[in-house]
């Protein structure tokens, strides 16, 4: 007989595969059940998974139906196939000297030592320990003040935007700052909600105020409360993206929505860009209204972080590690950026070289003659901003490039460029 996973992978092969393309819509679970001689349970958890990995969307009292991930998938592997790239400038990528990996793997073999805890699924919530344990740190670090009963815990940002697009009133119309939350635009596509870019006057507002744009502008306290106070007055729902916030440097600290709204702030974070990228945990913090909504659908819900992770990560944080790895990539970062921009200074002294607010990215403007495809062909993976009259711009992050090689990086941009 069929386990969950089995059913899972199989359809996910499909999808991937566009055996069901984007918008077919897929057995109901009674039927599936049937097809695949197994219990409607073992269905239903096939499906949980498929939606929280962002494969299959429900739409109410209509069904399953494939989403657009293929495209996005195939998308991405053609570009990483077709680029030669040896660089990775666009972020996401951490130095291998930022993070301390054998005390990780400690925490993570103190976990496993938990075998009573190891005999079960996770909470779908999150695990409750690492849930308290989050709550004390946003308090302390973003005057986030909330009980742990309201943070959901999932792998990454999509597990998280889907359990919220199942807790929005469907038809709502939500607006993004620019169409670069390419992930955020298309979750919300593939539930049938109207998305805009730049519309005060949406239902959900979806906002990253650390890092507005790919350059890391950061939204003015001034804004913020402009937008506290009008979400309010509009009973809109603000979902506060707080992407490297833990990075700012050259602007005073700022607060977080949540705590300038009047309960209409959904607070999003991650530790990622903290720890690694490869560790997905994210965590966010559902309204009064939304939690009851998500209450009464836990069901619907299966946790798709690791479990041991969650354990590992809740000693991590409770043992001070994260407020230390917080300094030490916080020094490492910001020195590499300003070594970075001081050597393209040097070898490009026609270009204007700009660090941006969180001193994670860096942005060049040069005269720029050459195709598009010059960076590729010096095997370079950059955020091309704009090309207008014969002036380039583009946005680039240091941080996963190891010191004694950024000046052969500076080399390879100032080829491209000139």
């Amino acid at each position: 007989m069929k386990k969950y996973l089995d059913i899972y992978n199989e359809i996910k092969n499909q999808i991937e595969s566009k055996e069901l393309p984007s918008g077919s819509k897929i057995p109901s679970v009674r039927r599936a059940s049937e097809l695949y001689s197994v219990s409607i349970t073992t269905i239903q958890n096939a499906y949980f998974e498929l939606s929280a990995d962002g494969y299959i969307v429900a739409r109410n009292k209509s069904g399953y139906y494939v989403t657009s991930i293929a495209e996005r998938i195939n998308k991405s592997e053609e570009v990483i196939h077709k680029s030669k790239c040896r660089y990775n400038l666009t972020g996401g990528v951490a130095d291998k000297d930022s993070f301390d990996l054998k005390l990780w793997q400690r925490y993570i073999k103190s976990a496993l030592r938990q075998e009573s805890r190891m005999l079960s699924y996770s909470e779908a919530q999150g695990e409750y320990d690492l849930r308290c344990a989050i709550s004390e740190y946003i308090k302390e670090k973003r005057n986030v003040v909330t009980s742990p009963e309201r943070i959901v815990i999932g792998a990454g940002m999509s597990s998280l935007l889907n359990i919220l697009c199942s807790l929005l009133d469907k038809g709502s119309m939500i607006s993004f700052p620019d169409k670069s939350f390419e992930m955020g635009i298309e979750t919300f596509k593939d539930y049938g909600y109207d998305v805009r870019t730049r519309y005060k006057d949406a239902d959900v507002i979806y906002v990253s105020p650390s890092h507005m744009t790919r350059w890391g502008d950061v939204m003015t306290i001034k804004r913020r409360l402009e937008l506290a106070e009008y979400s309010s007055i509009n009973n809109s729902i603000v979902i506060e993206d707080d992407f490297e916030n833990e990075f700012l440097y050259n602007v005073k600290p700022t607060p977080s929505l949540y705590a300038l709204g009047n309960g209409n702030v959904v607070y999003i974070s991650s530790f990622s860009a903290m720890l690694l990228p490869a560790i997905r945990i994210s965590f966010m913090v559902l309204t009064t209204k939304l939690y009851e909504a998500y209450k009464s659908k836990i069901k619907m819900f299966a946790q798709t972080a690791s479990k041991t992770e969650q354990i590992a990560l809740c000693n991590y944080i409770r043992d001070g590690h994260i407020k230390s790895q917080t300094r030490k990539i916080r020094r490492l970062y910001t020195a590499k950026a300003k070594y970075f921009a001081e050597i393209l200074s040097e070898k490009m002294p026609d270009a204007k070289i700009e660090i941006g607010d969180n001193n994670l990215q860096l942005m060049i403007t040069a005269p720029f003659c050459k195709s598009n495809d010059s960076f590729e062909k010096s095997g370079l993976l950059v955020n091309i901003e704009r090309i207008e009259n014969n002036v380039i711009t583009i946005v680039c992050s240091p941080a996963g490039i190891p010191y004694d090689e950024l000046e052969s990086v500076a080399n390879l941009i100032k080829s491209a460029i000139e």
